[in-house]
């Protein structure tokens, strides 16, 4: 990542230094995570990159369309390599594929990232919980840069377990993505919780579990209820 300019200083213009528009997301990247969309100014985002905060309206036009290129930078990344992780894990698994491996395909890419990435996927994953979680837009949001691998994900699914009806597999991925996005945010809740038996730094242990624990919850609600 990146590092942000200290505020006020080494202001540059366009075209000074390399690749002002990747550390403008970055530093919107940073901010937004913080404080949430409307917690955050152009002004802001502008000081934290060390540009002039017409730089901001040059290569992003509004606020608006500033946070939608921060949304979208890396949530193509991710839609790539989960549909291509979706897609290896079939292919190897031809009528004999399993929740847990789904499970594995679809949210491994993102555990990765976050493990191995540089430091902005950390600031990224609490973005995308944040938004997750945002009545007004979030749900728009998320509908707009996620819905295609969702889907897939849904597909997948239906063909792992045919007995499934749909609206439970959807019901599903409601939960899943409430767990995935609260487990990639780290924010120390559970440290003060379980009185330090576990961190949420610690993705090894999200991985052990994440995926056993959503793997069981699809396969419990699909069951035949009374």
């Amino acid at each position: 990542m990146t590092t942000p300019l200290a505020s006020g200083r080494g202001r540059r213009r366009k075209g000074d230094g390399p690749d002002l528009r990747g550390v403008i997301l970055n530093a919107a990247e940073l901010l937004f995570a913080g404080h949430g969309f409307y917690g955050v100014t152009t002004r802001q985002v502008a000081a934290e990159a060390g540009v002039d905060t017409a730089l901001i309206h040059y290569y992003f036009g509004t606020k608006r369309d500033l946070f939608d290129a921060v949304f979208a930078r890396r949530a193509e990344i991710l839609n790539t390599e989960r549909l291509q992780a979706l897609a290896a894990y079939e292919a190897r698994h031809q009528g004999a594929m399993t929740t847990r491996g789904v499970m594995e395909a679809f949210i491994g890419p993102l555990i990765e990232r976050s493990l191995t990435g540089e430091a902005g996927w950390k600031n990224y994953f609490r973005l995308v919980a944040l938004v997750n979680n945002t009545p007004a837009w979030g749900g728009e949001t998320m509908n707009r840069f996620f819905d295609p691998v969702v889907h897939e994900l849904i597909a997948t699914l239906k063909r792992a377990m045919p007995q499934a009806e749909l609206r439970d597999l959807y019901w599903g991925y409601q939960f899943l993505t409430g767990s995935m996005m609260l487990a990639l945010s780290e924010t120390g809740r559970i440290d003060q919780l379980s009185g330090g038996l576990c961190h949420s730094t610690d993705l090894e242990a999200v991985r052990s579990r994440l995926f056993d624990y959503c793997a069981a919850g699809f396969e419990a609600i699909v069951q035949p209820r009374p």
